[in-house]
């Protein structure tokens, strides 16, 4: 399976226009809340070697934007992937895995490994193609290493993460076993200052 083909991207559908966020204070130390319909993940963001994927990120969250969508893709031991607005309506089901914020970012490639608990951006064959669509690995794929941007890691909610991963599936439209049988949502993305969640 190649993963060019595998790793559906965001692209290029614009979206409803964002209302404005507070820009991010990189001297703060922050992670992100995300409450699923699975249980509570928190992610540590990598700004260090990712800082406009961080970025970006915590402006679509401080935006609200990943409130109400949905992990789309899901392959037990690979990924789940999530981040597509078009996943809060069911009507575009036909759609999922194509929308995102209307734009694109820059690639930020890295020496990070893709192992279990990496939230990484999911993009197109064109490397500078993500946008908010993003995968948290279920399990270690090395050969993702130095091709899709990792930007942080889950530090609280393991048991979160095998409830998704445990998620069933079918086989999608595309011939593969990865659309979830029922809806694992994400219902909000809060960012707040680390030592709040400790």
């Amino acid at each position: 399976m190649k993963i060019l083909s595998s790793l559906v991207a965001a692209t290029l559908l614009a979206s409803p226009i964002l209302h404005a966020a507070p820009a991010p204070d990189p001297t703060v130390d922050e992670v992100a809340v995300i409450e699923t319909s699975k249980g509570q993940l928190v992610l540590e963001f990598w700004p260090d070697v990712a800082p406009k994927t961080v970025a970006n990120f915590k402006k679509l969250a401080g935006a609200g934007f990943y409130d109400g969508t949905a992990f789309h893709r899901i392959l037990a031991n690979f990924m789940a992937q999530g981040g597509d607005p078009l996943t809060k309506d069911l009507s575009q089901e036909a759609r999922w895995g194509t929308g995102g914020p209307g734009y694109q970012i820059p690639a930020e490639f890295n020496d990070r490994s893709h192992e279990r608990g990496v939230v990484s951006m999911a993009r197109s064959a064109n490397p500078d193609s993500a946008g908010s669509q993003f995968f948290l690995m279920l399990g270690t794929a090395s050969h993702l290493d130095g091709k899709y941007t990792g930007f942080g890691k889950v530090i609280q909610g393991e048991e979160t993460l095998a409830k998704i991963a445990a998620t069933p599936v079918i086989v999608s439209p595309s011939g593969e076993p990865s659309k979830p049988t029922e809806r694992v949502e994400i219902k909000s993305v809060k960012i707040v200052p680390r030592s709040s969640v400790q």
